[in-house]
Parts: C-alpha cells; sequence; structure tokens
C-alpha cells in the first residue's frame, strides 16, 4: 500500500514540476498578470515627490507676497486663455481680466477716461471729510456730517447711474449683439470710482479725446 501511494504521488509531483509557465498561465482567467515575485507598490510609495503640507506664511509680508504672486499667476493664465486686443504690448496684456476683453468694453473704458468727474475724487474727499470732523466745532462736525457727506455721495451715485446708462445705450448701438454689453454700466460705474493714474487697463485716451469707436465714425 505504502509503495502504491508513494508511487502515485511521485508522477503528480513530476506532472506539476514539468508544466510550462505558458500552460500555467493558458489556465488562470482573462486579465490575469503573472506575479513577479515583487509586490506592487502603494500610491504613495511609487511617488518620486510625495504631497508636503504647504507652508503657512508666518508673517504678514509673507502673505501678502504669496497672494500677490497668485494673483500674477492667475492673471498671466488669463491672458493667455484669451486673446489680448490689438495694439497692446505684452506687457499691459497682463492686466486685462476676463471682463476687460471685448470691443464693448474697451468703448467703456474710453468713454470714462475721456471725461473728468467728481467720482474719481472719492477716496480723497472721503479723507478730507473724516479729517474735519476731527475739528473741535459742533456746528461745524454737523455740517460735515450731514451736509458735506451726504452731498458728496449723491453727488457720486448720480454720476454713477448717468454714466452706466449712457455706456449702455452708446454700447448697444456700437456693438450690437455683443455678450459684454450685459453688467457694462456698473463696469463703467466702477472705473469712474478709480484714480486716472492707478486705472487698469491703462487708459489709451486722453481727456476730452472722442471715445467714439472707429468702426462707428
Amino acid at each position: 500500500m505504502f509503495r502504491r501511494r508513494s508511487a502515485s504521488t511521485a508522477p503528480d509531483s513530476a506532472t506539476a514540476e514539468s508544466a510550462s509557465p505558458e500552460a500555467t498561465e493558458a489556465t488562470q482567467p482573462k486579465g490575469y498578470t503573472p506575479k513577479k515575485g515583487v509586490p506592487t507598490p502603494k500610491r504613495r510609495e511609487s511617488e518620486v515627490a510625495p504631497r508636503r503640507p504647504l507652508k503657512a506664511p508666518e508673517t504678514r509680508k509673507e502673505a501678502y507676497r504669496a497672494y500677490r504672486e497668485r494673483l500674477e499667476r492667475q492673471r498671466g493664465s488669463g491672458a493667455r486663455g484669451s486673446r489680448a486686443p490689438k495694439g497692446v504690448s505684452k506687457d499691459d496684456a497682463r492686466h486685462y481680466r476676463q471682463q476687460d476683453m471685448g470691443e464693448a468694453r474697451a468703448f467703456a473704458r474710453d468713454f470714462v477716461d475721456s471725461r473728468r468727474s467728481a467720482s474719481e475724487f472719492f477716496l480723497p474727499f472721503s479723507i478730507l471729510i473724516v479729517a474735519l470732523l476731527f475739528i473741535n466745532n459742533p456746528v461745524f462736525q454737523v455740517g460735515v456730517a450731514y451736509v458735506a457727506w451726504p452731498l458728496m455721495m449723491v453727488t457720486i451715485i448720480a454720476e454713477g447711474v448717468l454714466v452706466g446708462r449712457t455706456v449702455k445705450k452708446r454700447a448697444s448701438e456700437y456693438f450690437p449683439g455683443d455678450p459684454t454689453i450685459k453688467g457694462i454700466g456698473m463696469y463703467a460705474a466702477m472705473r469712474q470710482l478709480q484714480f486716472r493714474r492707478l486705472r487698469l487697463p491703462k487708459p489709451r485716451l486722453k481727456v476730452r479725446e472722442d471715445p467714439t469707436p472707429r468702426s462707428a465714425r
């Protein structure tokens, strides 16, 4: 009995050892990948440069520098992704945002830049009124707080509404069907509140120049 068992197991082991790798792989299901003797590395182990937590800025200056760098990258990607206006240098094209693109928006900027307004002096007026409130005179303080300040705000709001409506009306006539006309009134009013020298994109026209587009002349 022992001899028969040993004899019967001998051919089985010999057959298993003599079986070729091709035959073994043929019996495996579809999609089977044979092992190479090395365990598959995990994703975090296979990454060349593992992720590390970002270092938070320690000072306000570092945080501001990081914010400026991120803003410059966003502006650069926006300028590369969209077509810059004609006649704009590469240095000035980086100041163009997505909402600055289009002929209608260029006309709105030209219209605002070609005229003087009280709204562009809003910041110095505000600083002046705050400084005047420190004068130790109750009558004078009441006049500044209840006369000068409301008068300035009414003037700025009236100018913003008037400019916004005028720009939207004329842009609709010059560029019918332009999708950038939507919101162009607020766009012009907000630009009017800025100093002329600090406006971006930079003004193309001087004061009292005709802002009418060449295609409409």
